[in-house]
């Protein structure tokens, strides 16, 4: 693997090197081992994630060394220079049409994806739905027991490159139409309500004890989350800004379906 890392490292740092049969070799091997969950673009370490740089740089290699091909699954017509995912049988997934996975995304067996798109460096847990039209962005970390309702929008890596993939861990209800990007790290058990919308300068404000407590980038573990705004000051004038806000938090419970249940309706969250 370190050889596998050094060849990478080189390459990107010098893009001549994409002409070497070794180095388009190296390339295939890591996006094959993503595919197969045999590697990460980022893992959980204790309490921190591990972003494995050098695998994303492998990721966005793949394509100028891939050439254009019409890709044919039944009634429908690709034109794309990523291979799709198949097999899903033999790896335990349900795939409802037209869900669509590229090469190099990992779904562990339990998933559920409904008509919804998954791009290559993606790693989805087991038990975790992936509901229709939601999109999982480019090397997006989705854990285990995971709802991605209706419309929502995990963003990616790539375009353009970041640094840290959006994270979503294991265990947590992101309500429709909700969007998380910018390596935005969502933490076990949370809930997003519908429509909220996260980046790394949206203003995540924990109003449900007596004063105010602002987050970026992250929502702790078991908040429930609803779209809200505050008033900001501009040279035209006050105007009313998107945030998100923390309402309180979901009862810890064995029973994750019942505590989720709980919380919804507590909260009376709209989702």
């Amino acid at each position: 693997m370190k050889e596998l890392q050094q060849i990478i490292e080189s390459a990107f740092d010098d893009r001549e090197m994409l002409k070497s049969a070794e180095v388009k070799d190296a390339i295939r091997k890591i996006v094959a081992k993503l595919d197969k969950g045999e590697l990460r673009v980022a893992q959980p370490d204790g309490d921190k994630w591990q972003v494995n740089d050098w695998v994303k740089k492998a990721v966005v290699m793949y394509f100028p060394i891939q050439q254009m091909e019409t890709i044919e699954v039944g009634p429908y017509e690709y034109h794309d220079k990523i291979p799709l995912k198949r097999d899903y049988a033999a790896q335990g997934v349900r795939v409802v049409p037209p869900a669509v996975v590229r090469h190099g995304a990992y779904i562990e067996a339990g998933a559920i994806l409904m008509p919804s798109y998954v791009n290559i460096g993606a790693w989805v847990g087991k038990g975790s739905m992936v509901d229709t039209w939601a999109t999982v962005g480019s090397c997006g970390q989705i854990g285990r027991n995971v709802h991605l309702s209706g419309g929502v929008g995990i963003g990616g890596v790539l375009e353009p490159l970041q640094a840290t993939p959006t994270i979503i861990e294991d265990d947590c209800f992101i309500g429709s139409r909700s969007i998380v990007v910018e390596g935005v790290r969502v933490r076990k058990g949370a809930v997003l309500g519908a429509n909220v919308v996260l980046t790394q300068s949206t203003r995540i404000i924990d109003v449900s004890g007596s004063k105010e407590v602002i987050y970026r980038g992250e929502v702790p573990e078991n908040c429930v989350v609803i779209p809200g705004s505050y008033t900001k000051e501009f040279p035209a004038g006050s105007y009313q800004v998107n945030c998100a806000l923390i309402i309180g938090k979901r009862k810890e419970s064995t029973d994750k379906k019942t505590s989720l249940n709980d919380a919804l309706r507590e909260f009376s969250v709209a989702v």
